[in-house]
């Protein structure tokens, strides 16, 4: 199997690609770099560790993509504080970051095995 057929990557990447669009015009761009970038974390860490050698070393990446994911979390909060994601795209795109997190963990799960 290849990363692009994980859903767990799927999904990160769909929810990188709303981010993105979302931020495109933004001129915050400190914000709008720091949430793509975690958004992009994602499910780049996703296909390197899932293209890793080691059990080791894809648990690592794949740890960082877990990571990524409460960061990116973490932003769409303030995002729909400070008005800049609207309060219902925010609630999803939120709980789209708890899935991914869960999914990751069975991902990791399976390699510890």
């Amino acid at each position: 199997m290849r990363f692009e057929d994980l859903a767990v990557w799927q999904r990160s990447a769909r929810l990188c690609g709303e981010v993105f669009r979302l931020f495109r015009g933004s001129r915050d761009f400190g914000f709008k770099d720091q949430i793509t970038r975690s958004a992009l974390s994602i499910s780049s860490n996703i296909a390197e560790g899932y293209e890793r050698d080691s059990n080791p070393d894809r648990l690592r990446f794949l740890s960082y993509a877990k990571g990524s994911c409460a960061e990116l979390r973490s932003q769409i909060y303030i995002g729909v504080d400070i008005g800049y994601i609207e309060t219902a795209q925010g609630q999803r795109w939120a709980q789209e970051t708890r899935e991914i997190s869960r999914m990751i963990h069975g991902l990791m799960n399976r390699f510890r095995r």
